[in-house]
């Protein structure tokens, strides 16, 4: 189970909790994911919103076949390679966790990725159960 701690004003209008709170559970360590291409195979490099609709896809993908989703996640690290597109992605991760139980997050410009084209990769952890 997660208790999430309360969320001042500029943490909901950021999408994400100061602190999430485990005990028990069964917890995933979730690799940091990226997309070039979608679910129908079609190509996204450089297409920032299409890249985290499909990551977060494959993350709740991911947590269903440990038992849980999306709304398991207790901790994400993203990493962006252009910082003006943070608070696009915190607008659009809003949307993933429709109930205000964002995970504790940290949002990081890095210089590069492994492969041209990526615009952005997130790694978490999630809590299932418990």
């Amino acid at each position: 189970m997660a208790v999430y701690m309360e969320k001042g004003d500029a943490q909901k209008s950021r999408a994400y909790s100061p602190g999430v709170i485990t005990q028990g559970g069964k917890i995933v360590w979730l690799a940091g994911q990226t997309a070039t291409r979608d679910d129908a195979g079609n190509d996204i490099s450089g297409n920032f919103e299409a890249q985290v609709r499909t990551i977060f896809t494959l993350l709740d993908k991911t947590l269903k076949k440990a038992g849980g989703g999306l709304a398991s996640m207790v901790t994400m690290t993203v990493f962006i390679l252009d910082p003006r597109q943070g608070d696009r992605f915190v607008e659009m991760r809003g949307g993933f966790f429709p109930d205000g139980n964002f995970p504790a997050s940290a949002l990081i410009t890095v210089s590069n990725f492994a492969r041209p084209g990526m615009l952005i990769e997130i790694q978490g952890v999630a809590v299932i159960g418990g």
